[in-house]
């Protein structure tokens, strides 16, 4: 409570320094002393009636970011949640003080502002990378570290302040940590800088970020391998570029193993699938780019397929979705959907299985609408093979 107090007093005291500069010349006037005056009437009266419960807030208007805008915000958030008549007493002091007292405690404010001073993003980054580099950080402090660049890089203009820190170099080094939390969490991050930037897509693929990461998909950790994948769809995503070295480092031999294999981990299965059908959307935003390779291969489109058979319903919409995508590339033949993959036949096994969930009442919202993207998947594929269905409604 004393600490409460002192920090009160010593605004306080800069508030009525601040009053008595803007007054000095004209008190000269009036008075032939050379004392000081403040009249606690008029100045306390304002005082307490900010602090009135029509104010009565638990935050002022001037907290930004968790610190204070101005001294001033400061200052009526300390008045607002004080003791009026601690406030009176505090002020009969100051009377008391000499000028050169006076501007000993204005030094006294001062120091006391800047250890109060929060520091921004971008220094509160420095201070991670800062721990990221030293050698002798305990494992517990160098999670810390990276759990709190999670958080702070989210916003985009932090994403590019950590580009220009250098940070993604010092990210991209843990990724080789023996420790898979460490790991785990340096992919998330880079996954987290990269999202809807090209320009932090660029910094890490130039610093060769993206094989690593695909290697890490292979771990035996699910969270390793799923928030490294969440890293590459990210550093890819749009990013034509991105792409082509995705294809060059085998990425689609990647998603087929991930997409043929049931054992491997559900979540990890949506992603792929989800960023199969992203992939299309892509190309067929660019169509003055050459198609990826693995988008006409046989096996690779069947894996998406047989998606629709399995028992989890978010993955079968994913795989549709993706579908619906594939289709419309110029490279994708129908006759390998009807009589390879057999489209036709999972489909139709779709049909009855959503016509199956309308029955409960739970399930019929999102049955429905499933079985709307099932229809216009089946009229774009016969529509590819030259025989246009109208679907019924």
């Amino acid at each position: 409570m004393g600490g409460i107090l002192a920090l009160i007093s010593l605004l306080l005291l800069l508030f009525i320094a601040m009053e008595m500069a803007r007054t000095s010349a004209e008190r000269e006037n009036k008075s032939s002393s050379a004392g000081l005056f403040w009249s606690t009437a008029k100045e306390e009266g304002d005082l307490v009636h900010k602090a009135g419960p029509a104010d009565d807030s638990s935050a002022p208007g001037d907290v930004v970011d968790g610190g204070f805008s101005s001294l001033d915000g400061m200052l009526q958030w300390a008045i607002g949640h004080s003791d009026s008549a601690k406030l009176k007493e505090t002020a009969q002091d100051v009377q008391r003080l000499s000028p050169s007292e006076l501007k000993q405690r204005q030094l006294e404010i001062k120091e006391l502002m800047e250890k109060l001073k929060m520091p921004s993003d971008a220094q509160l980054m420095q201070i991670a990378l800062d721990d990221l580099n030293n050698s002798s950080l305990s494992l517990d402090d160098r999670l810390r570290a990276l759990q709190e660049l999670l958080i702070l890089v989210e916003p985009i203009d932090n994403a590019h302040d950590l580009c220009k820190l250098g940070g993604l170099a010092v990210i991209i080094r843990e990724l080789n940590h023996p420790d898979p939390d460490i790991r785990k969490l340096s992919a998330w991050i880079l996954g987290k800088a990269s999202q809807n930037s090209p320009y932090v897509q660029k910094q890490i693929l130039e610093l060769g970020a993206l094989a690593k990461l695909m290697k890490m998909v292979k771990s035996s950790s699910t969270e390793e391998s799923t928030k490294a994948f969440y890293a590459v769809s990210a550093l890819i995503r749009n990013n034509v570029a991105g792409q082509q070295l995705f294809y060059a480092e085998a990425g689609d031999k990647m998603l087929q193993d991930i997409l043929s294999n049931p054992s491997v981990d559900i979540r990890l299965r949506r992603k792929a699938v989800f960023l199969v059908g992203d992939l299309a959307e892509c190309q067929l935003e660019n169509i003055d780019k050459a198609e990826m390779p693995f988008f006409s291969n046989h096996f690779f489109l069947k894996s998406v397929v047989d998606l629709t058979a399995s028992i989890d319903l978010d993955l079968q919409e994913k795989a549709l979705a993706a579908i619906k995508n594939l289709l419309q590339l110029r490279t994708t033949e129908a006759m390998v959907f009807k009589d390879f993959c057999r489209l036709d036949d999972a489909l139709e096994r779709m049909k009855k299985q959503l016509e199956d969930l309308m029955l409960e009442e739970y399930y019929r919202e999102y049955a429905t609408d499933v079985e709307n993207l099932r229809k216009e998947v089946k009229h774009i594929f016969h529509e590819k093979l030259g025989k246009v269905i109208t679907v019924p409604t």
